[in-house]
């Protein structure tokens, strides 16, 4: 279990599996997306639930954490989003330790997703990504990544 600042853990997951969830989703997606979410066995809807600090005094004991993010909504996105990222990179790294397939993705329609998974709750959507075996046709070669010197600096 990987960590999160002050284990806030604001990320919340739906498992996209039956066909009508896959389709309700699908048709929040971009037109290159919406196969892939078809085909795939599972799609993973990763949110971050914007009240993750009223679950601070079960998960941060040590003091009452909530004042440190329940005062201000731009913080409490910030951290929930920042947070819920990381949770997200840690379920990816985690299915693929179990020896899936993941394709994360960005190209979807937020507000659609947001009301037809989310609606009456306090959580918004991060990103989603399905899971499956792929067959690797289609795919890319493994595309190039930036040198060290020019992603990092040491100071």
């Amino acid at each position: 279990m990987g960590p999160t600042s002050a284990n806030c853990s604001p990320a919340r997951f739906i498992f996209a599996s039956s066909p009508e969830a896959k389709a309700k989703l699908a048709a929040c997606a971009s037109a290159a997306n919406a196969p892939k979410i078809l085909a795939a066995p599972v799609t993973a809807i990763i949110g971050y639930d914007m009240k993750f600090y009223d679950k601070l005094p079960e998960l941060f004991p040590h003091t009452d954490a909530r004042g440190w993010f329940n005062g201000s909504e731009a913080i409490a996105r910030e951290t929930a989003f920042r947070n819920s990222s990381l949770q997200g990179g840690y379920f990816i790294i985690a299915a693929r330790a179990l020896g899936w397939d993941t394709g994360p993705m960005s190209g979807f329609d937020k507000a659609k997703v947001d009301a037809g998974f989310w609606a009456g709750t306090n959580v918004e959507t991060n990103f989603i990504c399905s899971l499956g075996k792929g067959t690797g046709d289609g795919l890319f070669p493994r595309l190039p990544r930036l040198a060290f010197k020019d992603a990092a600096t040491i100071l």
